[in-house]
């Protein structure tokens, strides 16, 4: 869990990892602890360490305060204190990666394109 983190009003928010479920996510939470976005991802089954990032999103009432931003950041943050290699299949993150992706490996993130296989993968586990 991320504290001390600060939307674009000001308003304080948290960042919590959640890998209950077969699809797991880091969730923005408001300072009552409401849940008001997620960046939701599945782990390769593959001994790499990969993780598949294919969909953020964040409550419309709270677009422009930068949550989507915060998910990103926090979970790439993330992904460099576990070793895991980031693989961009939703548009926020490759976005994200093609404007920073020099700064994340610069930070000692490691990041490559997905595949058809990580599509594959992302469907048979959201649809499962």
């Amino acid at each position: 869990m991320t504290q001390g983190l600060v939307d674009n009003s000001g308003a304080p928010v948290t960042v919590r990892l959640d890998t209950s479920g077969p699809i797991s996510a880091y969730t923005v939470h408001l300072d009552d602890g409401s849940p008001v976005g997620r960046a939701e991802f599945v782990d390769a089954p593959d001994p790499g360490g990969e993780r598949i990032f294919f969909h953020t999103e964040v409550d419309q009432e709270f677009g422009g305060r930068g949550l989507a931003g915060l998910l990103v950041r926090e979970a790439l943050d993330d992904s460099v204190r576990r070793n895991l290699t980031v693989v961009p299949v939703c548009p926020v993150f490759a976005r994200h990666l093609r404007r920073h992706g020099d700064a994340f490996v610069a930070h000692g993130g490691v990041f490559r394109r997905a595949t058809p296989a990580d599509v594959a993968l992302v469907t048979r586990v959201t649809k499962g």
